[in-house]
């Protein structure tokens, strides 16, 4: 497997040579100039991609970590969950272990939770935060955050973002939207390897954190923002990765997010026409997850003949020395998912489809 473009998981993704190559460089103490240089490279190319003025925190850690920041920094109040998947599960999971009163609305992961039932449980009032995934990795599902925005700050109310699978694929407009605090996972969209975690929180999110008890220490954003300033975290970061973080945002700088984005469309689009191409191919009930019109750009996520299992598509594919995700959570033996996300490119992409589809026509003549 060390040719690029034969790993095709919906994270971590594929991660580029060039990258790879970065962590190289030696170790050097984390409180001085030459850091802060380093670190003042990372935010100039972290910036543009989350299309904001504020600075970018950075956590060595996995996303879950600041998943976990967003709901204890947030102000006191319930929080409302927006749940229609395996992940924003999770985020309604951290904010009741957090000791936080959640509300949970959705459930059905066949596509976003609508607006009517988010102003529905606003109207009665109470919440200081909603939770919602952007890029459901479960399931390929897009949720929409811009009016979604508008309609929680109708009611006072922040909003936490996922963008996990979102993020450097998808377009996320952290200021123009308003976004009260939002955050990414290194491994995705991104494409470096796992082990840390980047956020931006409003100014009003942070001011207001500071009234919020229990905000813990090593997620405290309130201490990010006091460190970030001077181009430094709290703690000891994870320096190997902050080197390859820094020549990763200057490589998409120089593709440009707004191509990356229109690259991620057209994969995104050639998988969902391949579907339907298979379904003609091999003559079985195959669909993307997703609905139209809230399908993500990152992941695909592939909804299966009752005769056809996903490991079994997902240990075929491997036989052809291509990597793909199986189904998650409820969807595991229903579905599988193809990660089109990061640096691959359509030529890698053409042939990990070729290698499913002759995998898939292999597992239907054996079932």
């Amino acid at each position: 497997m060390s040719d690029f473009g034969t790993f095709f998981l919906p994270g971590p993704t594929e991660v580029h040579p060039d990258v790879l190559r970065a962590m190289l460089q030696p170790m050097l103490p984390h409180r001085g100039a030459v850091f802060e240089a380093l670190f003042a490279r990372i935010q100039a190319g972290l910036k543009p991609i989350f299309r904001t003025t504020r600075p970018v925190y950075v956590s060595s850690s996995s996303a879950t970590g600041l998943m976990e920041a967003a709901i204890r920094c947030a102000r006191p109040g319930a929080i409302l969950c927006l749940v229609n998947g395996a992940f924003s599960e999770r985020f309604a999971n951290i904010a009741q272990s957090c000791g936080r009163e959640a509300t949970v609305i959705g459930g059905d992961w066949s596509g976003p939770v609508s607006l009517d039932a988010v102003e529905g449980a606003l109207k009665r009032g109470g919440y200081s935060a909603l939770t919602v995934v952007h890029s459901e990795t479960s399931t390929g599902v897009l949720t929409d955050l811009e009016p979604l925005t508008k309609l929680a700050h109708r009611y006072d109310c922040a909003v936490l973002v996922d963008s996990v699978t979102g993020l450097a694929g998808v377009p996320v407009e952290t200021d123009a939207w308003e976004l009260d605090f939002v955050l990414t996972g290194s491994q995705k969209a991104l494409a470096l390897p796992p082990g840390l975690a980047f956020g931006v929180a409003s100014e009003k999110f942070i001011g207001e954190a500071k009234a919020a008890a229990g905000r813990g220490l090593y997620f405290d954003l309130v201490e990010f923002e006091q460190y970030v300033h001077k181009n430094q975290t709290p703690n000891t970061p994870a320096l190997s990765l902050l080197y390859a973080t820094a020549v990763q945002g200057e490589r998409i700088a120089q593709e440009t997010i707004e191509r990356r984005w229109d690259r991620h469309v057209a994969m995104s689009e050639h998988t969902h026409s391949w579907v339907h191409e298979l379904r003609a191919r091999v003559g079985a009930e195959f669909s993307v997850y997703a609905p139209d019109g809230a399908a993500s750009q990152t992941v695909t996520a592939v909804s299966l003949p009752a005769n056809l299992k996903g490991d079994d598509v997902v240990k075929a594919v491997a036989k052809r020395g291509f990597v793909i995700g199986g189904g998650y959570g409820k969807l595991k033996a229903s579905t599988f998912r193809i990660g089109h996300m990061g640096d691959h490119t359509m030529e890698g992409l053409e042939r990990v489809l070729e290698a499913t589809a002759e995998a898939v026509e292999e597992t239907l003549g054996a079932s």
